[in-house]
């Protein structure tokens, strides 16, 4: 069982930036890969990026490639997703999820952070 809670949303201007953290807890040993995820509006899930424990690797939408940056600190078991350049379309609830090792699928899920960028 891992646990997740996501924080540092908030509202911001276009072309403003935030930093989102994700701090994992309980059985974070079984953890593969960690990701974000949003869900704006009237829409469905959207892939954001993730990163490997082990390796570091990651992974970017193509919408948000040059302009958010995700990166962990695995003393804090936390994660981590810097914003840059926002814009009104990156107004999301964005979420948190974890990939066992086992599954490498997404089991846990935090309870979202809102972002809102005014235009």
């Amino acid at each position: 069982q891992v646990q997740l809670v996501e924080s540092g949303g908030g509202l911001v201007q276009a072309g403003g930036s935030l930093r989102l953290s994700c701090a994992a807890s309980g059985r974070t040993f079984r953890s593969w890969s960690m990701g974000w995820f949003r869900r704006a509006p009237g829409k469905g899930r959207e892939f954001v990026a993730s990163i490997n424990w082990s390796g570091g690797n990651t992974y970017y939408a193509d919408s948000v490639k040059g302009r958010f940056t995700i990166s962990r600190d695995s003393a804090k078991n936390t994660v981590y997703l810097q914003m840059n350049s926002l814009k009104s379309g990156d107004t999301a609830v964005y979420y948190c999820a974890d990939s066992s090792v086992s599954t490498k699928s997404y089991d846990y899920w935090g309870q979202g952070t809102q972002v809102t960028v005014s235009s």
